[in-house]
């Protein structure tokens, strides 16, 4: 069982408090689901849980955890420290790994690790993204830890290992709590929702803890929104004419006491004990006013979409290309004679088993794309460092003037950026924050071609369909690789599915 009682979390760069007496119970078998907005503090809440020396440099703490369980954590990102281990020395830091056994192949098994990668002394930072989460999951479980902190698990893993982390889920005897924008795996796993918010442009935190499935949670929390909304509304009518009565009989009474007769004490006196009776009326009235039912708050989602002068040509080709071979940097062949014919504004996903090329795949198209001068192309890579240098989200965005500060703080604030937020590092954001920078960086370049390596894995539930629509009336030519099974059912006209022998099309029904 893992518990957490009475714990704040406050940033020590902006002093924005992101949890407040912040209180929850995870216990075993039962499966938690960490919910809210890019940069909200769910990675930092996970991070501390393990082991709070990973936030104490940025983020200021009190309260307490209980957990006499070992843990297990699968961070978002693999760690630097663990980059330039290969992955067999990676491997043999669980003690579990090297006992081998049944367990080791079962997970080798579920999983479509093989012996030869895991053994290797090929460096963890040349695995695909997929591939690095695999080996991760696989050494936690190998060291059977009593709780299990996922943190996005979904990210970059194929679909058919996307069912096998669904089914490991629902199975574990442990207590799981897990973050995910994965909108099909939080519906298929999730038994507690608990629901991190930050309100009034980030200033204000509140957090819910619910014992029910994400889709009841969702419908439920509508309900009661528009329930409430309805309440308040209800309030607010009464109080208007309420105010509006109270107003003119004060006005009467006003009206009549300046115009009596002092010669007519009586009336004046009686005049008096009115007015008396009405201010104490509104006094009683601004009481009761202050327990109205308040309007329900909840965060805005982002606001986005490309120009609507993009207008890629149909029929203009786009790219026709064959790839004799797609290749690692060390010169393992994983696909041949990888054929593409594309043209016109389609939108084209590539899927596949992770480490099977398709990002190698994606780097070639750009290599070629991106040096065309008939076309515009940008580049979303999967891992953003390659494209955010060391600067601010202005910066990036800006083209130096002032005109061009002004713009980029508009887009970023209507990515529900704060202030501050457009002042720190783009390497000091979350993944998702990052996300939308290069989003607006594409949308100010005014690209005609998109070029996305799993561009949806890191925005929430609720900026995820955002950017769904955002892809499906973008007039451009899209070409994506993607796990994201809502993304790819949603947005794209053709999918591919790469394999030793090249491309092959499937239909989604297919595959999802």
């Amino acid at each position: 069982m893992l518990q957490v009682k009475n714990l704040t979390m406050v940033n020590k760069t902006d002093g924005r408090v992101m949890l407040e007496d912040f209180n929850l119970t995870v216990n075993d078998g039962e499966k938690a689901a960490l919910i809210g907005e890019e940069g909200n503090g769910k990675s930092t809440l996970l991070k501390w849980i393990y082991d709070p020396s990973l936030v104490s440099s940025y983020m200021e703490i009190s309260g307490e955890r209980s957990c006499a369980a070992k843990i297990g954590w699968l961070p978002q990102m693999l760690q630097k420290e663990d980059e330039e281990k290969s992955v067999y020395e990676f491997m043999c830091e669980e003690d579990g790994f090297l006992a081998g056994g049944s367990l080791l192949n079962d997970l080798l098994l579920e999983t479509g690790l093989s012996y030869d990668l895991i053994y290797s002394e090929q460096k963890m930072k040349t695995l695909s993204g997929g591939e690095k989460v695999k080996v991760e999951l696989c050494r936690i479980l190998l060291g059977q830890p009593g709780v299990l902190l996922l943190d996005e698990p979904s990210n970059d893993l194929d679909l058919s290992t996307l069912k096998w982390l669904e089914g490991m889920i629902h199975k574990a005897s442990q207590a799981v709590l897990f973050i995910s924008h994965d909108e099909v795996l939080l519906s298929h796993c999730a038994e507690k929702i608990v629901h991190i918010e930050l309100l009034h442009r980030k200033a204000k935190s509140r957090y819910t803890v619910v014992r029910m499935g994400y889709d009841d949670y969702l419908k439920n929390r509508s309900r009661l929104f528009e329930k409430q909304a309805q309440v308040a509304q209800g309030e607010r009518r009464e109080k208007k004419i309420r105010d509006e009565k109270l107003s003119r009989i004060y006005s009467s009474v006003a009206y009549d006491l300046h115009n009596v007769s002092r010669q007519d004490p009586h009336t004046g006196y009686l005049l008096k004990k009115k007015m008396r009776a009405v201010k104490s009326m509104a006094k009683r009235n601004a009481k009761a006013d202050e327990n109205m039912t308040e309007m329900p708050e909840s965060e805005e989602a982002i606001s986005f979409f490309f120009p609507e002068e993009i207008r890629f040509p149909e029929g203009k080709r786009v790219l026709t290309a064959v790839y004799k071979k797609i290749e690692t940097p060390d010169g393992r062949v994983l696909s041949r004679n990888v054929s593409l014919n594309i043209s016109g504004p389609r939108k084209v996903c590539i899927i596949g088993p992770n480490g099977c090329g398709k990002t190698t795949l994606l780097r070639q198209i750009a290599g070629d794309l991106l040096a065309r001068q008939d076309i515009h192309a940008a580049c979303m890579p999967q891992n953003y460092m390659e494209s955010l240098p060391e600067m601010t989200p202005v910066q990036f965005l800006s083209d130096g003037t002032r005109e061009g500060d002004t713009r980029a703080g508009n887009l970023l604030g209507a990515m529900r950026y704060t202030s501050d937020e457009m002042t720190h590092s783009l390497h000091e954001l979350s993944s998702g924050q990052m996300a939308k920078v290069l989003f607006l960086k594409m949308n100010l370049e005014k690209a005609d071609v998109l070029l996305l390596d799993e561009p949806t894995r890191n925005f929430s539930p609720l900026s995820a369909p955002v950017i769904r629509h955002v892809i499906q009336s973008y007039g451009g030519c899209v070409i994506a690789v993607s796990h994201d099974r809502m993304f790819i059912k949603e947005c794209f006209d053709v999918i591919y599915q790469l394999n030793e022998a090249g491309l092959e099309k499937v239909e989604a029904a297919d595959v999802l």
